[in-house]
């Protein structure tokens, strides 16, 4: 049987839509994606406005949706699934998405299939050209998630650890604040990275050597904070060796404990989802630790490691073909801004 799902992403500050065909038990296809970015809106308050944030998926998500109709040659009629992000993420901009969802899945008489965000980020790599097998073991670092897990199937997981504070993206963003860098500050503190000296600072790498999987960021954002203050006048001369040193600790921890987490489990295969994912030091980093290890390593294409509708309908689709849970015709929604992924429930 051949599905057409319409995948809608709005959790935050990205508006995506796009389509994917699932046919039978075979990986399913991206036909056509379209997103739009809120970055310059919301530079202007050095990080999102919830608000402006609804107001503007608004304004977005039908255009978008034309346009991926039209560049894949499918008409409205043709979608036989509507598939949103129910959470987790921001209630104003998740029930724009849902509701547009819904409303148009029964202006079609077609059903629809509300989908976690981050189950989305984990399975997007298997809209590459190289997808991965189950079973792997999963880095998910986005936004204000980083959690490792042993991924069995699609609704199979097993939370190894996460993150008890501040999350890795979090650390990137809130150290480039610190630095003076703007919003978004995660890329920004990467491109500086790119000119520093990443032994200049000797910062702290938390939870290394704890033990377990877990993570934790909040003592490595005090002592950036800590080292700016100590550069005093001296800071914007070594920007880019705190930005480099910066990242070079957030990504060995990441490193290490994507390791251990191979090494508790076993299994010879790593999946790296979520935006924080697109990072070129910790590609190169776990690329060439894993290749030591002879461990496979599965990324998402670099345009689909930020919040898109490709991996909404991907994530739809591969929870329909796996019998985890059946679109429906009840148009009644709502939206879960906090959801654990292991929570997950038809």
């Amino acid at each position: 049987m051949s599905l057409l799902i319409l995948g809608i992403e709005s959790s935050c500050d990205e508006t995506g839509v796009a389509l994917v065909r699932s046919t039978g038990n075979a990986v399913p296809t991206l036909l056509s994606h379209a997103l739009h970015s809120q970055i310059e809106m919301h530079q202007a308050y050095g990080g999102v406005v919830p608000e402006l944030a609804s107001r503007d998926h608004i304004r977005r998500v039908l255009p978008l949706a034309t346009q991926v109709l039209t560049e894949s040659g499918q008409t409205l009629a043709d979608v036989d699934v509507v598939a949103y992000t129910r959470g987790p993420g921001l209630a104003g901009a998740l029930l724009v998405g849902a509701g547009v969802a819904c409303a148009l899945g029964a202006a079609l008489d077609k059903p629809v299939l509300g989908v976690h965000h981050l189950e989305g980020h984990l399975l997007s790599p298997f809209l590459s050209a190289d997808p991965p097998e189950f079973p792997f073991v999963a880095l998910l670092v986005s936004g204000g998630h980083t959690q490792l897990m042993r991924v069995d199937g699609v609704g199979r997981y097993e939370i190894l650890g996460e993150t008890i504070d501040d999350a890795a993206g979090e650390a990137f963003d809130k150290s480039a604040k610190l630095m003076g860098l703007g919003y978004p500050g995660g890329p920004a503190l990467s491109r500086l990275a790119e000119q520093g000296d990443a032994a200049a600072f000797k910062l702290p790498r938390p939870l290394l050597h704890s033990g377990n999987l877990d993570f934790s960021f909040a003592g490595l954002k005090t002592a950036v904070l800590t080292q700016a203050k100590k550069l005093g006048d001296e800071l914007e001369a070594r920007k880019a060796d705190l930005a480099a040193s910066t990242e070079a600790a957030i990504v060995e921890v990441l490193v290490k404990k994507t390791l251990a987490a191979l090494k508790q489990t076993g299994l010879k295969r790593v999946v790296v989802a979520g935006g924080v994912g697109a990072n070129r030091h910790l590609r190169a980093q776990l690329n060439a630790a894993c290749a030591a290890a002879k461990v496979r390593v599965h990324y998402p294409e670099l345009h689909l490691c930020t919040d898109n509708g490709a991996m909404i309908a991907m994530a739809a689709a591969m929870r329909l073909q796996a019998g985890q849970q059946q679109a429906n015709t009840d148009y009644a929604f709502d939206v879960k801004p906090r959801w654990p992924l292991d929570a997950i429930t038809v």
